[in-house]
Order: structure tokens, then sequence, then C-alpha cells
């Protein structure tokens, strides 16, 4: 049976739970970093956040909340004030300006796997194995089943602006298979933020 893809709202939630912890056993997935080479951000000190920060775009996108972007500013903005640089309210004063983007994608994930069918068989298997008691289960014929289950992929971008240049001259996505909601708890948004910026700036 197919199972439908979260609604954007919880796939939002559901990325920033893993970036803080995880939703399985694995760790965290990494960011993926690129950055323009030739750019000295030794002068970077201040920041602010860009006018259109806050996108969701892809196949299931909804309008956020106010408090919901608030979260994400709060926590990108506390990351980064502890690697010292400046918050400004006022964008005309940044060196940088920060702006975050969630885009998502419905997919499908198959599989397949074998299994043994009991049809025909009883608790024991073959002549060899009437007075044995144990189960012959490679005497049993086998089947192959396919699962088919649907899943929202997520990538969460987050892009450092220069606003003389009018481009991002930093940039960090996580794609990853996005959860359900885990709360609100703005520590979870924190830890994810900081996971975010943990090699910002560039050396």
């Amino acid at each position: 049976m197919r199972r439908h893809p979260f609604p954007a709202l919880r796939a939002f939630f559901g990325i920033i739970v893993l970036l803080a912890l995880g939703a399985c056993a694995s760790a965290p997935p990494e960011p993926e970093i690129d950055y323009k080479r030739d750019y000295d951000f030794r002068h970077v000190l201040k920041f602010s956040f860009y006018k259109h920060s806050g996108q969701v775009s892809g196949d299931n996108p909804m309008q956020l909340s106010d408090m919901q972007r608030n979260r994400v500013d709060e926590a990108l903005k506390l990351a980064l004030e502890n690697r010292g640089f400046t918050f400004y309210a006022d964008a005309s004063q940044a060196d940088l300006l920060v702006s975050w983007h969630l885009s998502t994608q419905n997919k499908t994930d198959v599989r397949t796997h074998q299994s043994v069918s009991m049809g025909g068989y009883g608790g024991y298997y073959g002549g060899y194995n009437r007075y044995s008691r144990y189960h012959c289960w490679s005497c049993a014929p086998t089947h192959t089943e396919v699962s088919v289950r649907d899943y929202t992929q997520g990538n969460f971008i987050v892009d450092m602006i220069d606003p003389n240049l009018k481009q991002s001259v930093w940039r960090s996505v996580i794609t990853s298979r996005l959860k359900g909601d885990k709360g609100d708890d703005q520590t979870r948004y924190n830890a994810a933020a900081a996971r975010i910026f943990a090699s910002f700036p560039p050396l």
C-alpha cells in the first residue's frame, strides 16, 4: 500500500529535527558546503537577513507562518553570533545577508525481498526432516515481494549573500528524507543551525 508524503508544514519541521538529532539511529546528514574561492571572508563582521529569506518551493510547498520563520531565523542568528558575528536589523549595514530556503520533492522508494512460501509444507519440510525437530527454511519455495513507499525529500539551503556583488558567496545544503514534526522546541532548531555554520567562514 502506498503511503502519501507528509504535508510541507510537517516536512519543514522534520528537516529541522533531522539536522539536530536525526530521525533514526544513524547520524544526522552532513551539510554540503560550497563557496566563492576568491572571496575574502576576513572582512565579514556584520550580518542581516535577506528580505526574501524563508521561502518554500517544490512538489508540496505551502506558506509558513511568521512564528515558524522566526524560529528558524532565531536559530541561524544565534549560530552566527556564537561564532563571533554581529547581527544588524538594518540590512544596509551588513557585510553579508543570510537567506534560507526549503525545497521539497516527492520520491518513491521501491524495494524487493524474498519471502518464504509456507503453503503446503506444514510444520516440517520434506522426508529428510520428518523426524527432525527444526524447520528447513531452505527447503521451502520463495517468492518475491515488492514494497512501495512514498516519501518527501527536502533540501534545506542556506546562502550568505554579498549585497554589493548581489550573489551568494557561501552555501550550505542538507539533503534528507523528511520525517514528521517532533515539536517546536527552539533548542532543536538551534542545534541544527549550529551544525550548518560549523565550518563558516571557510578557512
